[in-house]
């Protein structure tokens, strides 16, 4: 056999690796508030590190557009820059055309909130709409994009800085997670392969190591914890990391 010909049976039976572009989206959470340094130490960061130590992948590049205080109400189309923001980044993304597009979403937090941030409280039928709004959006601009819906994280019940959530809003952050799973649920009819349930373990995760791996934060009803640590911050990005890698084969 020649050594063309060896080559090419090799090419075609070891598998290809994957290049993956990643738009992070979320609140303060994603962003990486708290941390000294969040360009390299938010969860998007170890999310994308964690992806690239696996050897499906050659390359992964990301865009956090993560932004501190917002909800789902001001990621829809209509609400503006925030959601133009979004498109910008995958834009530029968009047109690699070796690459998957992903969007990595995490909000509710903010949605969940007693009183404060733009639209909360976010009750669990506007939520899922309000979600169903932003992925149709993607998907009608990138239809070949797949979308990975986490669920939002643990914070303790007596969180309140400037807004108030305490154990109202993290009661009402826990109704959202069905509605996630619905969400999906109806686009793996009209949207097969593309929409998927992420992250689902790192709410009991911090709730459990919260004192490790979370920011105490002085507030309005004593020491409160609300936003991941450096040690945090790279536990949620493997948690991510690993939602993307088991949907994008």
């Amino acid at each position: 056999i020649s050594l063309l010909l060896i080559f090419i049976l090799y090419s075609f039976s070891v598998p290809q690796k994957s290049k993956l572009n990643i738009v992070f989206i979320g609140d303060s959470i994603t962003f990486g508030s708290g941390l000294t340094t969040p360009a390299s130490s938010a969860p998007p960061v170890h999310a994308s590190a964690f992806l690239l130590q696996k050897p499906t992948y050659r390359d992964v590049e990301f865009s956090n557009q993560g932004l501190s205080g917002k909800t789902t109400v001001d990621y829809l189309p209509a609400s503006g820059r925030y959601f133009n923001n979004v498109i910008k980044a995958a834009d530029l993304f968009y047109k690699d055309k070796e690459a998957t597009l992903v969007f990595s979403i995490m909000i509710g937090t903010n949605d969940s909130a007693i009183k404060g941030p733009h639209g909360s409280p976010v009750a669990p039928a506007d939520y899922k709409a309000n979600l169903k709004i932003i992925a149709d959006s993607l998907l009608t601009a990138y239809p070949e994009c797949k979308i990975v819906i986490n669920y939002p994280v643990w914070y303790s019940p007596n969180t309140y800085n400037s807004s108030m959530y305490l154990q109202e809003g993290l009661s009402r952050l826990q109704t959202y997670f069905p509605q996630i799973d619905a969400l999906v649920g109806d686009y793996a009819i009209t949207h097969k392969g593309h929409v998927f349930v992420g992250d689902t373990k790192a709410f009991s995760y911090f709730k459990k190591n919260y004192l490790t791996e979370l920011i105490p934060e002085k507030g309005q009803q004593g020491t409160f914890y609300l936003h991941p640590n450096r040690k945090g911050a790279v536990s949620l990005g493997v948690f991510w990391g690993k939602a993307i890698s088991k949907v994008v084969k």
